[in-house]
């Protein structure tokens, strides 16, 4: 059965297939303009071992702690697509 996650961008992400998870990482952001954003966080998914099926998820502090906090806990969004 598979068990849809929300992405900060939208997109969604079967739980299930997440094999890996890194560590949680700050970032300063800046806009095209250069103008100062705060402060970013991004973690490393993976969905197999190979590089090419790794992917780093990024948001704000609360997105990211949603998304990890769903992950781990097994909870899911209600408006996740039907499966």
């Amino acid at each position: 059965m598979q068990r849809w996650l929300k992405l900060p961008d939208g997109r969604y992400i079967d739980a299930d297939r997440v094999v890996l998870v890194g560590k949680v990482e700050s970032f300063a952001r800046f806009d095209e303009g250069g103008n100062d954003l705060g402060i970013g966080y991004s973690v490393l998914i993976g969905t197999d071992f190979p590089r090419e099926q790794q992917f780093a998820v990024v948001g704000s502090k609360e997105e990211i702690h949603a998304f990890l906090k769903n992950l781990l806990l097994g909870t899911t969004p209600a408006n996740a697509p039907p499966t």
